[in-house]
């Protein structure tokens, strides 16, 4: 691939990124996309209206580290390059979810009902990996949006690693098929501790298929503006100014491609000849944050963190929250989602509420996370 560079770009945090030929990127050595012809823009990018009738982002948001040392020439697309280290560690992939015997419930907690959100859901509780989310099923959903708040929570070891995203997904609970985008801190894929954007798509649980950003053949991108795995910044900290990372993805009806929107910019996407149920939309949409450990639900639990590494309960200004979550139908308009329940896996470690202030005109905000290993989590 880096035969085919155009220019190279070193970043203060040691990042390289190679400015790489549009044609010649990794995923067109998938036989899906032998023959595959890029689609450089989506037919259309979905309205994200907040709830004020306001366009434009409230709240500011990151920007990438290695655009300081300058930009991709038109033609290129900015590549992380990998370290060959990366990918013995990890090889580029999240492990598969096993799934455990024991289920858990998904409820709405106390601070709110939100629609029809007071019955209960039985789920199952993957091994290594605790979450704390906010989840819609049971439609035929093309995108879902929301800004993501941005943090820098502590990773105890390799290979543990903590995020906070958006998923879509489609298939059976151990066999399912996704597209993800948002923030992580993963060391073992990156080789630090900064948090940076990634890409996620699998097609089998994450047994055999997918990988983080372009470490596979899959994800297309077209963007010169942003390197995936490149690291994000400013962090947001307590009692200081709030940062986002907004995300936008949604199905483009003419391609059956699910375009990644990142702010304003089309950043790429998972073409649909990757899936099988994907091609034709999600059934199911999660916000929110993971960490994998294979100390969860266990003790001594990890000390790795989730979201800012303060509890969920502190709410704004402590605690990291999804803002404006929003899902795609068949009608192309953002709309909160008709159903809503919240799931927490170790609600002592990682704790998440769905928080509307006492405005009825207010929308609730989705707040997760906390520190893992705690006093109330030993």
């Amino acid at each position: 691939m880096y035969c085919h560079l155009v220019l190279f770009l070193q970043s203060e945090d040691g990042d390289i990124i190679a400015c790489v030929d549009i044609y010649k990127q990794p995923a067109f050595d998938h036989p899906a996309l032998k023959n595959h012809t890029i689609q450089m823009q989506p037919s259309f990018i979905p309205s994200t209206e907040t709830p004020n009738g306001e366009r434009e982002n409230s709240r500011p948001v990151v920007s990438q580290l290695w655009k300081k040392r300058g930009s991709c020439p038109k033609g290129t697309i900015p590549i992380r390059k990998i370290r060959r280290r990366e990918l013995l560690r990890t090889n580029g992939r999240k492990s598969p979810e096993h799934l455990k015997g024991t289920k858990k419930i998904a409820t709405q907690d106390r601070f709110m009902h939100l629609n029809n959100t007071k019955g209960s859901i039985l789920y199952p509780t993957p091994e290594n990996r605790s979450t704390a989310i906010l989840l819609t099923y049971g439609y035929n959903y093309v995108g879902a949006s929301g800004e993501i708040n941005v943090w820098n929570p502590r990773v105890e070891r390799l290979p543990e690693f903590t995020t906070a995203q958006i998923w879509l997904k489609s298939g059976a609970v151990n066999n399912f098929e996704s597209v993800e985008a948002g923030w992580t801190v993963h060391p073992a894929q990156y080789s630090d501790a900064r948090t940076r954007f990634f890409v996620y798509w699998t097609v089998d649980g994450y047994k055999k298929t997918g990988c983080f950003d372009l470490t596979c053949y899959g994800f297309v991108q077209t963007s010169t503006e942003i390197a995936l795995g490149g690291a994000v910044e400013p962090g947001s900290s307590s009692f200081q100014q709030q940062y986002v990372l907004p995300i936008n993805i949604f199905m483009d009806p003419t391609t059956t491609n699910w375009w990644l929107v990142f702010h304003n910019i089309a950043v790429g996407y998972w073409p649909g000849s990757l899936f099988s149920l994907l091609k034709h939309s999600a059934t199911s949409v999660e916000w929110g944050g993971q960490v994998y450990s294979v100390n969860v639900r266990k003790t001594p639990h990890t000390k790795t963190a989730m979201g800012s590494g303060y509890d969920a309960e502190e709410l704004y200004g402590f605690a990291c929250f999804i803002g404006q979550p929003r899902i795609l139908d068949y009608s192309k308009s953002y709309k909160y989602p008709t159903f809503v329940a919240v799931r927490k896996d170790e609600y002592n470690c990682y704790s998440a509420v769905n928080y509307k202030a006492g405005n009825a005109n207010d929308e609730a905000t989705f707040f997760f996370g906390g520190p893992g290993q705690s006093y109330r989590c030993p």
